[in-house]
């Protein structure tokens, strides 16, 4: 078997936590520590949260979605892959080593996709992207940490708490949705999430495009 190879390391701002990049023939992985953030192999989960949330848009002749981390890009290529001509999508991704990666290491499954003129990668804060843009978005495509439990960033619990399910509130349009992808369950934010004023539908996908593997959680919550 070929065997793992470190291809970088990154610090995540905000933590005290190392982010590597490794590769394994044509297989990537990002780790923190012993855990396993994602795998180029498996990206059914990530491709849901994408075609499931678009699917909600149908209606919207030019839909503005902003995805919350770039990771692999298995998100941004979904949306990609089934918007029309006329849709936006801002990325914000925290870590600039991320986009270094998916501009050079990772090129290859990347694609086009970082060069589509209907995507803008922002190296930012998602959350300072929220609160600075009220009523701009018709979906908001959070694929951070490792949901709403942080596993890497203490900060990122500001996205899934009270104040932050207002924020995204205010900056989704009218009818538009909040999709959150989760390695797991959280009863606690489902009610969290209605507490804000969202209609809730959770649905369980599984990690690779065909029917095997762990199951991930990714709630579609809807602004009146």
């Amino acid at each position: 078997m070929i065997p793992w190879k470190q291809i970088d390391t990154a610090r995540v701002p905000g933590a005290e936590v190392e982010l590597r990049l490794m590769q394994r023939g044509a297989e990537f992985s990002m780790k923190i520590g012993p855990n396993e953030l994602m795998n180029s192999r498996l990206s059914g989960s990530e491709e849901a949260l994408a075609t499931l949330a678009c699917r909600r848009l149908e209606a919207v002749k030019a839909p503005h979605l902003l995805i919350g981390g770039l990771g692999m890009g298995f998100t941004l290529r979904a949306a990609l892959a089934v918007l029309g001509s006329k849709a936006r999508i801002t990325v914000a991704e925290l870590v600039p080593a991320v986009i270094a990666w998916a501009k050079g290491p990772m090129a290859e499954i990347f694609g086009d996709s970082l060069s589509d003129p209907r995507a803008t990668i922002l190296c930012a804060d998602v959350i300072e992207v929220i609160q600075s843009h009220p009523a701009t978005f018709d979906a908001i495509l959070l694929d951070v940490d490792n949901g709403p439990e942080g596993l890497i960033r203490k900060a990122n619990d500001a996205l899934y708490d009270p104040g932050g399910l207002k924020a995204i509130r205010r900056a989704l349009r009218p009818g538009g949705v909040l999709a959150v992808w989760s390695s797991g369950p959280h009863p606690a934010f489902s009610k969290r999430l209605r507490d804000a004023g969202f209609a809730v539908n959770e649905v369980a996908v599984r990690a690779t495009a065909r029917r095997s593997g762990a199951r991930h959680v990714i709630w579609f919550a809807t602004r009146p």
